[in-house]
């Protein structure tokens, strides 16, 4: 198989994402529904953060485990640093937006054009859109740290094994649509098919781009910098969407919807070891 196939495949694995996406144009969904979707949301992500806890942690046991302390703590400082960044730097970074959009309806002042444009649409943007876009920004991250497990695979002539990795990991992010789709069913408004557009091109795309690094260029310190980035991102976005439900009531949905999307998080994962990835 080819670099080129190898890089297709990749790609579509990521793009898996847009199948789940739709839910969210359902007209007049009912308060209970649009709490248990917002709820199932959560609970993907919050499998998905296990997911990367485990495995950007991993490689810090190891340099314990092989008593190579200088790298423990280098790897350990960038674990931290990486959860912290994506943690409270979210949390910055959404108060400078909103911060930004104000000052800007008094004049661009030294901003530019495009600096403007794209601050002032996001500003517009309501709750659940903006948490939405940050839902996909953390699965984005998380979904390069896959394209680099498949980019890698390759590039070590372990095709069979990048091959089993595109199919797991496209099934996987059919999944990972709802935790888009939570935050904009529990709003209650359509959003437009480009806004879907944009939240599957930002979580599925970076799975191209992982793969195409990963063939080329194999680092186990720039996979431990972005798992840890994803598992800091989906924490905030996590806290976030249990806010939401608080907001919508139905605490019962709530429960029930951890659940069902802890279960289809760890169902898929199964289902990969059941293949043998």
């Amino acid at each position: 198989m080819s670099d080129a196939e190898i890089l297709l495949l990749g790609a579509i694995a990521g793009l898996t994402i847009f199948i789940g996406l739709p839910i969210a144009r359902i007209r007049a969904m009912p308060t209970s529904i649009r709490a248990l979707l917002n709820a199932t949301a959560a609970g993907v992500l919050v499998f998905l953060l296990i997911e990367t806890f485990e495995h950007s942690f991993e490689p810090v046991e190891e340099a314990v485990k092989d008593s190579e302390w200088g790298t423990f703590v280098g790897r350990g400082l960038l674990f931290i640093a990486c959860v912290g960044i994506g943690l409270v730097g979210l949390v910055y970074y959404d108060r400078w937006l909103k911060r930004r959009g104000e000052e800007l309806h008094f004049g661009p002042g030294a901003a530019s054009t495009s600096e403007l444009s794209f601050v002032r649409r996001v500003h517009r943007l309501n709750e659940g859109h903006r948490l939405a876009l940050l839902i996909a920004f953390g699965i984005g991250l998380h979904n390069f740290s896959e394209g680099l497990a498949i980019g890698q695979s390759a590039a070590q002539d372990k095709i069979s094994l990048a091959v089993l990795l595109i199919i797991g990991f496209g099934l996987h992010n059919t999944t990972e649509a709802f935790g888009i789709v939570g935050p904009l069913a529990a709003e209650g408004q359509r959003p437009t098919w480009g806004f879907l557009a944009t939240c599957g091109l930002i979580g599925g795309g970076p799975t191209f781009f992982g793969t195409l690094i990963g063939q080329s260029y194999v680092s186990e310190w720039l996979s431990i910098s972005f798992l840890a980035l994803a598992a800091g991102s989906i924490l905030y976005v996590i806290v976030e969407l249990i806010g939401v439900a608080f907001k919508l009531g139905h605490k019962e949905m709530l429960m029930w919807g951890l659940l069902l999307g802890i279960v289809l998080g760890f169902g898929t994962e199964l289902a990969l070891v059941a293949a043998g990835v």
